[in-house]
């Protein structure tokens, strides 16, 4: 089965600015931002209108999101960028800039982005981070397994210049089981590793993207996701 592209075009660009390549508007606006605003943690925003899907919270360097059902340990000294990676509330923009109401059917929404530097920082090293985020399966009608998000997932990630290290796989953690797919993109004499894994919850598809310089790296922020005992199915 066919979708069309994926609305959550923050996923594969989180890439670009791990790298500290390049600026885009999200980190425009993070570069003006104050010190305040930087240690600001997705509690303090607000979901979209008429959305059930809760923003989470952030406490004692976990991100926690017990709509969902799990939790995300952000290492020390990271900085996060959730406020920045969404959208105004409730609105979308048309062709010319006209401003539209935003179907909360179809509303999508990163629940975290975090990186072990500000993103609009460049350095010579991968910039490590880990971006959440969820997209209501109302906008892919037919979607009935993790897999299938996979397809419009991985169109985007080649559009980037990612290749795929292999087919996408089921993964099991703890006794959750996703469907993981791993990506890597050479930059010069560096290597970017992607690790994206998927669920389908409470009627949305739920993304975690880890981004590191290494396997090794990657893995470390994966073994960082827990999820609770009992936690809603789709």
């Amino acid at each position: 089965m066919s979708f069309r592209r994926p609305r959550l075009s923050f996923i594969l660009p989180v890439s670009i600015v791990a790298l500290g390549l390049s600026h885009s508007p999200t980190t425009a606006s993070a570069q003006d931002s104050s010190s305040s605003r930087q240690s600001k943690s997705p509690a303090s925003q607000k979901a979209p209108r008429n959305s059930p899907l809760a923003a989470g919270s952030v406490s004692a360097g976990e991100y926690h999101n017990s709509t969902l059902g799990f939790t995300c340990k952000i290492p020390a000294g990271w900085v996060l960028r959730t406020e920045e990676m969404n959208a105004p509330d409730g609105e979308s923009t048309k062709a010319g800039g006209e401003k539209t109401e935003r179907d909360p059917s179809q509303a999508g929404r990163v629940l975290l982005a975090a990186f072990s530097r500000p993103p609009e920082a460049k350095a010579e090293d991968v910039n490590a981070s880990i971006l959440i985020a969820a997209e209501s399966a109302a906008a892919y009608p037919g979607l009935k397994d993790a897999a299938q998000y996979f397809g419009p997932v991985t169109e985007i990630a080649r559009a980037q210049g990612f290749e795929i290290d292999e087919e996408p796989y089921e993964y099991t953690l703890g006794t959750k089981k996703l469907v993981r797919g791993d990506f890597h993109k050479d930059v010069g004499t560096r290597v970017m590793r992607q690790s994206t894994l998927v669920i389908l919850a409470r009627g949305y598809a739920v993304s975690f993207t880890f981004i590191g310089g290494t396997e090794d790296e990657v893995g470390e922020l994966i073994e960082g996701l827990r999820f609770v005992t009992g936690a809603p199915r789709k």
